[in-house]
């Protein structure tokens, strides 16, 4: 992605997101497209993030080994209902995720109580714990200074 490109999608983002300033929605889009990267090497074109490639981060990144809630937060992040996390619903749903309030985190996870009631009786963590949100945002917003030609 060309640099005005990546500038204008960041400012657009960036205006749709009350938890992230706009440097760490410019991180997210770069780990977003390096991740889309991955898998579309190995499966060819992809919009987005599928399923099982979501699934992975959740699991890699932040230990969630459920895969009813796994599933749960996919649907939660595919706001079109796709198949496919794109950018935006990425950058909007890390927002909720790991920064939201919690009356927004209750209300993203109220659609999936409602999809399947067992959950209220097996709820188990589907919200990253503070030490994996801490290390995923130090490991994604570096210094500004690493991204000199994106």
């Amino acid at each position: 992605m060309n640099r005005k490109k990546l500038q204008k999608l960041t400012d657009t983002l960036t205006k749709n997101c009350k938890h992230f300033n706009k440097f760490e929605v410019q991180c997210l889009i770069n780990l977003f497209y390096n991740l889309v990267g991955d898998v579309t090497e190995r499966q060819g074109v992809v919009t987005g993030l599928d399923r099982n490639a979501f699934r992975n981060i959740l699991h890699m990144t932040f230990g969630m080994t459920d895969d009813m809630i796994m599933d749960r937060v996919f649907r939660g992040f595919d706001k079109d209902n796709d198949g496919c996390v794109n950018v935006s619903e990425w950058i909007s749903g890390l927002s909720v995720f790991l920064r939201g309030t919690l009356e927004e985190k209750m209300k993203y996870y109220e659609q999936a109580v409602r999809e399947e009631t067992l959950l209220l009786e097996a709820f188990g963590p589907c919200l990253p714990d503070p030490k994996s949100e801490m290390e995923f945002e130090a490991q994604v917003f570096k210094d500004p200074n690493e991204f000199n030609d994106i």
